[in-house]
């Protein structure tokens, strides 16, 4: 475990230095930068302008800006924000809470719905059921996230049951505990739905493969040859067995924090990291954009290494040797 655990460490240095580059690449690429923009507005003299970018750095060649940012990285420094004029961790920090509670809420809406009813369909193969529920998840899969905000939104709207836009409402400081986890709860239902309803198609027709691939399996069928109530074989070896696809997917969820809810904090006007990335790329505000993509990026790679421990533990035909060998 320890070989693993070393041996995984190391390859994200290069990783982590590879995607960076590339994304500090791609923002270069764009015309103009921050000050830039700033230099279209008349009523800043010429000569505030030249101290900004000398004061943001973004009059130094590419790589010495890169360099400069990440040595400041190994310091556990991620700049300042061009627009925010913020540290860029605390920044982050204080958008992070909304997204975080969103994706974990979506995530446990999607996967306690799409588990159960990949179950019951599988054991129901070719029934009305199976047709029916089969037909809904595809079109669940065809729909995109940002259309379902949309229809969310609307139907907000037209029967005012919850609230639209928002975290939180304005008096949110002001309110006793409880009623500010149903505060929270009233803003996040709509939200945590439409991201719900978007992963558990794919989910659902995941567990009915699964399930419908391991029924039939060797060890499967020397359970029901002892004599073991169908019901038991079902939950305690077909099932189990079926879940370890779920088990990778679930280090991946972290790297969603950032990037999954994007588009859907933007429709809904919520104030999480996704709307705050956006924000950021429209104003060219790269010490942002970068901390963003740096924590998605340590995100992924720790989620993976996650999932592959969590596979180990509940997978004995896996084991750290095996990993390592990958």
């Amino acid at each position: 475990m320890v070989r693993f655990l070393i041996r995984r460490l190391l390859l994200m240095i290069p990783l982590i230095v590879g995607i960076t580059f590339i994304s500090f690449c791609a923002m270069s690429l764009v015309p103009g930068n921050f000050v830039s923009n700033l230099a279209m507005d008349p009523r800043i003299p010429p000569a505030v302008i030249k101290q900004m970018e000398a004061q943001f750095g973004v009059d130094r060649p590419l790589l010495v800006r890169y360099f400069t940012w990440f040595w400041d990285v190994l310091h556990l420094n991620l700049g300042v924000s061009f627009a925010y004029r913020v540290d860029v961790t605390n920044l982050i920090a204080a958008r992070a809470l909304n997204t975080v509670i969103l994706s974990v809420a979506s995530m446990l809406f999607s996967w306690l719905l799409a588990i159960p009813i990949g179950v019951v369909v599988a054991v129901r193969q070719n029934s009305i059921l199976d047709r029916v529920l089969s037909f809904l998840s595809f079109l669940g899969m065809s729909v995109p996230a940002f259309f379902l905000a949309f229809l969310a939104m609307d139907f907000a709207l037209r029967t005012g049951w919850f609230p639209v836009g928002g975290s939180f409402s304005p008096d949110y400081p002001n309110l006793d505990s409880w009623s500010k986890v149903a505060d929270r709860i009233n803003h996040l239902t709509l939200p945590a739905s439409v991201l719900g309803l978007a992963g558990m198609a794919s989910l659902m027709r995941l567990m009915r493969s699964q399930i419908l691939d391991i029924k039939d399996e060797e060890f499967v069928r020397t359970a029901r040859a002892k004599g073991l109530p169908e019901r038991l074989v079902l939950f305690k070896h077909v099932l189990r067995n079926a879940l370890n696809p779920f088990v990778t997917m679930a280090g991946y969820e972290l790297a969603g924090l950032l990037s999954g809810a994007a588009l859907v904090e933007t429709v809904m006007n919520l104030q999480g990291l996704g709307l705050l990335l956006l924000q950021a790329v429209r104003s060219l505000d790269v010490p942002l954009v970068m901390g963003s993509v740096l924590m998605g990026t340590v995100l992924l790679l720790l989620g993976n290494l996650i999932a592959d421990m969590a596979l180990v533990a509940v997978d004995p035909r896996v084991n750290f040797g095996t990993l390592t060998a990958q």
